[in-house]
């Protein structure tokens, strides 16, 4: 269980993955070799997941974000594992997350134009096991894509 420092660990952590244990145990009041230990017992526990740099898309010339709905011919658990499987192995693919209702994959993408799209949805998309049916949705405006998680 989680106590509220904790809690204001993982949301400065969220903020500044960078941050040193120093300045960190400053920020929420501990001493440095206290804080040391919370993040090894966070991270062992599972709850730190890894570190990371946030890239800005468009200076790498990923312009276009996409999201696809993915209908898959029959949903039995072979064809969902084996969709998985391909699925994990395309890079161009950001997310994809099995869901409940009229179709079975929600999948996000980030390419460098609707042409390089196209190209993603015949070459890959289209070839994964199973796939019968997408439907594309472009985004026109990113509102929030910090991605950092409510810490209550």
């Amino acid at each position: 269980m989680l106590d509220r420092t904790d809690k204001r660990i993982l949301t400065v952590l969220q903020a500044d993955g960078r941050i040193s244990t120093v300045e960190l145990a400053e920020r929420i009041g501990l001493s440095p070799t206290a804080t040391s230990e919370r993040l090894k017992r966070l991270t062992r526990e599972g709850y730190i997941t890894g570190y990371g740099a946030r890239l800005d898309p468009r200076k790498l010339g990923l312009e276009l974000l996409v999201f696809v709905e993915v209908s898959l011919d029959k949903t039995t658990p072979d064809i969902f594992e084996r969709f998985a499987e391909a699925v994990r192995r395309a890079p161009e693919v950001l997310e994809c997350h099995m869901v409940a209702g009229g179709f079975d994959y929600l999948v996000k993408t980030r390419v460098a134009d609707m042409a390089a799209y196209r190209r993603f949805l015949g070459d890959v998309l289209l070839s994964l096991p199973g796939v019968t049916e997408t439907r594309t949705y472009a985004v026109m405006e990113e509102v929030k894509s910090d991605g950092a998680l409510p810490v209550n």
